[in-house]
């Protein structure tokens, strides 16, 4: 087994927390302004693998900080992928490992297969048009989310209808996907891809009932992190 420190000690730390004692992972730290501690080599307490939730304006300071410290990542924290090369390059400096997901659900990374796959199949079909939904809880900060950016780039990637996406867009303009980001109450996470013609509807969705299975998806990410170096995402966990 491994010992797992834990950066940001919200709802998402909290529940990684429980999850991981009722698994027999050692938590070997708890890090979070809250505590009023910073990471360095005496508050990470000998960890293998830091586990991080916090928010994009800290996200890169604390993977910097967490790689100099020899501490492998695991990180749900989105919003802050336009560095990923920053990123990417303190990893490799310090030969170190990164794990980054915009969803560690297993449900929705199987929902972001099937978007690739039906973009792969309407990509000749000009009559679709096709939008994206999420909605979330109000605090969530980053808008959209980004999970919604990757089944936007999924999308991209795939078809030849598609070349960008624009947030809350009205827009039924050539080769842009619009986005529509909602923050209400206490949603967990809801996302909705559709394809509309003028006779049909064709219509992916995902909602997560709660954040339960983001953490059991973030702590078998922590175990296929032990030891590894390098940059991971979902994919390689789960072989798609």
């Amino acid at each position: 087994m491994f010992r797992l420190a834990i950066i940001g000690y919200g709802k998402m730390g909290k529940l990684v927390e429980k999850l991981a004692k009722q698994q027999g992972i050692e938590v070997c730290a708890l890090i979070d302004p809250i505590f009023n501690n910073s990471i360095n080599k005496e508050t990470l307490n000998n960890a293998d693998i830091a586990v991080e939730f916090s928010v994009p304006e800290a996200a890169i300071s604390n993977y910097k900080k967490l790689f100099e410290c020899g501490i492998n990542v695991v990180t749900g924290t989105t919003g802050w992928y336009e560095y990923l090369d920053e990123v990417v390059a303190e990893c490799e400096k310090w030969n170190r490992g990164l794990f980054y997901a915009s969803n560690f659900s297993i449900g929705m990374n199987i929902t972001f297969l099937l978007n690739k796959q039906l973009a792969k199949m309407t990509r000749n079909l000009e009559n679709y048009q096709v939008q994206l939904s999420e909605t979330h809880h109000v605090k969530k900060l980053d808008k959209p989310s980004g999970t919604a950016i990757t089944l936007a780039n999924g999308i991209i990637e795939n078809s030849k209808q598609y070349s960008h996406w624009e947030l809350d867009s009205n827009t039924k303009s050539k080769g842009t996907i619009p986005i529509t980001a909602k923050r209400e109450g206490e949603v967990i996470g809801f996302h909705s891809v559709e394809y509309r013609s003028s006779v049909d509807r064709i219509q992916i969705e995902h909602e997560a009932f709660s954040r339960e299975g983001f953490a059991i998806g973030a702590l078998e990410a922590c175990k296929y992190m032990n030891h590894k170096t390098g940059v991971h995402t979902m994919e390689n966990l789960l072989a798609f």
